[in-house]
C-alpha cells in the first residue's frame, strides 16, 4: 500500500492531509479506520491538531475499480509516459463525476484514452491531481499511477508547481503588477460560494496586467495557493470580477463569450525522473492574448514580493 507523508503544522489532521488529490471526507475516514500515525501513533481522531514539526504517515488503500464510465470524449494531450498525462480541458467540460452528472466529464474521457489512472483519487477522480472550475480551460496534470500521484500531490502541497493563468478582468488595474492575499472560506451569505472571509485558509495570487483596455484588463496571474475558486474569489473581491463569471461577477460586466479564465502554463519536475517539465497552451482567441514568448518573458518576472496588494 502507498503512504502519504505530511509534516504537522498546528492545524486539524484532517486538514493537514487534504488537499490535492485527497479531499477531507477522505482523510477523515482514513483516520477514523486507524489508517494514520503522528510521530508512530495511531491517531483516529480528525479533528486532532497536530503539532509543528511532527511527522503523519497515511496508508492509504488499495484502488477500487473505477465507478466512471470510459467515454470518447476528445480532448488534446499534450504529454503522456507511464507516470502521467498533461492534457488541455476545454471550457465547459467538468472535471469529474458527481452526483446526478457521471457522464461527460474529464475522466470519463481520460478512461477512454490513457492506458491506466491512479487510484488514489477514488473510484470517481481516478488520476485527479489538481482540478479545474468546469468553466474555465487549460492544463492540467493527470497522475497514471500511484507513486506519481502521491509525489505530484506533495510537490503542489510543498509550492513546488507553478500555475500561470490569463484572465480578462472588468476595470482598470491599479498598476502593472500586485498580489491579493485574503483568506479565503466558504462564504456565510451563501455556502455553495467561497469569499475572501477573516480565519479562512491563506491563499496568494500574484498578477501583473498584461494589456489594459476602457473597462476591462488581461491579467496574467500566478498562483502561489490553490484555494477553490482562487482567482475569481480574489479579483471579484477587488472589484476587477472575471468577465463571464456568472457567480461572482455582476449584471454590468464587459459581455463575454465564456468565462475568460485559462490555465496556460504548468512547471514541475518529473515524479519519477525529476528531469524539468514545462508546459505551456495558448488561449483562445477571444483573449486577445500576446505571444507565447511574451507571455514566458513576463512569467519570468514574477516573484514572491512583488509589491503592496492590488
Amino acid at each position: 500500500m502507498a503512504e502519504l507523508i505530511r509534516t504537522g503544522d498546528g492545524r486539524r489532521l484532517d486538514v493537514l492531509l487534504s488537499g490535492e488529490g485527497l479531499s477531507r471526507s477522505q482523510a477523515a475516514r482514513l483516520i477514523r479506520g486507524g489508517q494514520v500515525r503522528v510521530n508512530g501513533i495511531v491517531v483516529t481522531k480528525p479533528s486532532f491538531l497536530v503539532d509543528s514539526g511532527s511527522e503523519v504517515v497515511a496508508t492509504l488503500p488499495e484502488a477500487q475499480e473505477y465507478a466512471a464510465q470510459s467515454e470518447d470524449i476528445p480532448i488534446t494531450l499534450l504529454y503522456e509516459d507511464e507516470a502521467l498525462a498533461v492534457v488541455i480541458k476545454p471550457a465547459g467540460l467538468v472535471v469529474h463525476p458527481a452526483a446526478g452528472n457521471e457522464r461527460g466529464t474529464l475522466v470519463n474521457a481520460l478512461l477512454h484514452h490513457l492506458d491506466s489512472l491512479s487510484g488514489i483519487g477514488g473510484q470517481k477522480r481516478p488520476g485527479i491531481v489538481h482540478r479545474l472550475d468546469k468553466d474555465t480551460s487549460g492544463l492540467m496534470l493527470v497522475a497514471k499511477n500511484d507513486r506519481a500521484h502521491l509525489a505530484l500531490s506533495q510537490a503542489l502541497a510543498r509550492r513546488r508547481i507553478t500555475k500561470h493563468y490569463l484572465a480578462v478582468v472588468s476595470g482598470r488595474m491599479k498598476g502593472e503588477r500586485g498580489r491579493f492575499e485574503g483568506p479565503i472560506a466558504r462564504s456565510p451569505r451563501d455556502r455553495k460560494q467561497m469569499a475572501v472571509v477573516p480565519g479562512g485558509r491563506p491563499a496568494l495570487t500574484l498578477w501583473r496586467t498584461v494589456r489594459q483596455d476602457e473597462r476591462s484588463a488581461l491579467v496574467l496571474i500566478r498562483l502561489i495557493t490553490g484555494r477553490t475558486h482562487q482567482i475569481r474569489v480574489h479579483f471579484a473581491a477587488a472589484h476587477h470580477p472575471v468577465l463571464g463569471d456568472a457567480i461572482y461577477g455582476h449584471r454590468n460586466l464587459p459581455g463575454a463569450p465564456r468565462l475568460m479564465l485559462h490555465a496556460c502554463q504548468l512547471g514541475f519536475d518529473h515524479p519519477i525522473s525529476s528531469r524539468p517539465m514545462h508546459f505551456f497552451a495558448p488561449p483562445e482567441a477571444s483573449f486577445h492574448a500576446p505571444t507565447e514568448a511574451d507571455l514566458l518573458d513576463l512569467m519570468a518576472g514574477f516573484d514572491t514580493e512583488p509589491g503592496p496588494n492590488g
